[in-house]
């Protein structure tokens, strides 16, 4: 832990998301609390519409105009849940910034991949056009995208999936951000170029210092990857602990669960992977109790009446969960 007061970058508390829909309130994200500081990275992990990406877009800000947010998102000690759309854009880009998991989606497919880069530079750098292109070359050189002074007037199809996602990646750097969002940066990607992504966030966010939050379905993305791991469940944080700690002594049976679908290098082609049985639960109508009761092999009677807190191993300092 750092004695730097600006160290901590993000702190997040008790922060509610909910969506009012047709079939009632979806409780999406229910009371999350975290922490960030610069240089470090948080993996996020749970399986689709465990509330991952819902608690990132949260904390930005990203939300449609049927959701609504309680709690305390904290940017460097200032609270920027309330802030009004025109406030938080001066926080987009240039404090923090996402980097999403389909490229195709996230970039104009009839804007060439350098005007897509300088413009943020332009509207939140007040730069030249001049400037703005020097500056989106050295990005392009800089996310290892190779001849960049020929890859910066191209479109995005002219580009592989890999390239692409790299082009997103410098645009979420390209006003130096304190903290990145990686939301399932490498959905889609072979498992070579999904290495290469990775270790380029990696080395980016060295070289920037910034605090970092990976989103992943996957323990094995982040094993490597993150400092520290939270584990989310029906919306709720289940487990949080050191990367070692985790994976030493798993507590909640979800996260084991997680572990035991990753693939085995050492597994022969064609074994039936491990799925985790039943299926995520109505975030419109919970269940009682613990919500990963119904699909858990050690629940007991408790288990469904009694919604377990998240509370702190007393072997483990800073290991959480909630069983």
């Amino acid at each position: 832990m750092s004695n730097d007061p600006d160290a901590t970058v993000l702190e997040v508390t008790d922060l509610v998301t909910r969506f009012s829909s047709e079939r009632g309130t979806v409780n999406a994200v229910r009371g999350v609390s975290l922490s960030l500081e610069r240089g470090r990275t948080l993996g996020v992990v749970g399986e689709s519409g465990s509330g991952k990406s819902v608690l990132s877009r949260s904390i930005m800000g990203l939300m449609p105009g049927n959701a609504s947010r309680t709690g305390s998102v904290r940017f460097q000690g200032e609270e920027i849940l309330n802030l009004p759309s025109s406030e938080l854009r001066r926080y987009w880009g240039q404090k923090m910034a996402m980097v999403f998991q389909d490229p195709m989606t996230a970039l104009n497919p009839v804007m060439k991949v350098g005007a897509q880069i300088a413009e943020s530079m332009r509207v939140h750098l007040d730069l030249s056009k001049s400037e703005a292109r020097e500056r989106t070359m050295a990005l392009l050189e800089a996310v290892h995208i190779p001849e960049p002074h020929k890859r910066i007037d191209v479109y995005p199809h002219e580009m592989s999936g890999g390239m692409r996602q790299r082009v997103v990646i410098a645009i979420a750097l390209a006003c130096g951000p304190k903290l990145l969002f990686a939301d399932e940066p490498t959905t889609a990607l072979d498992v070579t170029v999904q290495a290469q992504v990775l270790d380029l966030l990696a080395e980016q966010q060295r070289e920037r210092y910034m605090g970092m939050i990976l989103v992943t379905h996957d323990l094995g993305v982040v094993a490597s990857r993150a400092d520290e791991i939270a584990v989310m469940y029906a919306g709720r944080i289940v487990e949080r602990a050191p990367t070692r700690v985790l994976f030493r002594e798993m507590k909640m049976p979800y996260t084991e669960a997680l572990l035991a679908a990753i693939p085995k290098l050492e597994m022969a082609s064609h074994t039936r992977l491990v799925a985790i049985g039943g299926r995520p639960p109505d975030l419109v109508n919970p269940p009682e109790g613990c919500s990963f009761s119904p699909r858990c092999p050690y629940a007991q009677d408790r288990c469904r009446t009694e919604e377990p807190q998240l509370i702190e191993s007393p072997t483990a300092p800073g290991h959480f969960y909630a069983c």
